[in-house]
């Protein structure tokens, strides 16, 4: 058993989920204000405590755009060192479906509005972009990266596989 300054010392980062949804050729975006600026994402957000990787990635998709959607694919697992906060994130992207949209939906504090953007579009935004992997996770996407959601596994407490 470790002791509690042991534990204190481990590194954790963060870890994020976001949704690559695509129409045709737009992607579902959110404008949010951070730290005082406005800024471009997915809906993506933290992974909260006794939750699954999939169930974060639609809780976070509605809770931002008002939009339920179908998860389709793991697109890939990026590390990244946040310029905002300074702490190190681990990012599960998906491919996902839209499959309703709830216009009356209060979305998540910060949120500005939910919208569709072309690549170029989402790409011409720079350094307003919140992230870096907003594009690497499109980039995975336009290049057929499709790994099967069994490839993930959520091991609830006490429950045996």
């Amino acid at each position: 058993m470790a002791d509690s300054t042991h534990t204190a010392e481990i590194w954790r980062p963060r870890v994020t989920v976001a949704c690559v949804v695509a129409d045709g050729e737009r992607y579902l975006m959110v404008e949010e204000e951070v730290n005082g600026r406005l800024a471009y994402n997915q809906p993506a957000g933290h992974l909260d405590d006794g939750e699954s990787l999939v169930d974060a990635a639609l809780r976070e998709t509605l809770e931002e755009t008002g939009w339920t959607v179908q998860l389709q694919h793991l697109i890939g697992v990026h590390q990244w060192r946040s310029t905002e906060h300074g702490d190190a994130v681990v990012r599960f992207s998906f491919a996902a479906r839209a499959i309703s949209h709830d216009p009356d939906r209060l979305l998540d504090t910060g949120i500005r509005r939910a919208l569709w953007m072309s690549r170029a579009e989402i790409a011409s935004l720079g350094e307003r972009l919140r992230s870096p992997m907003v594009l690497l996770s499109i980039h995975a996407w336009l290049a057929g990266r499709r790994l099967p959601l069994d490839t993930l596994s959520y091991l609830p407490e006490g429950k045996l596989a």
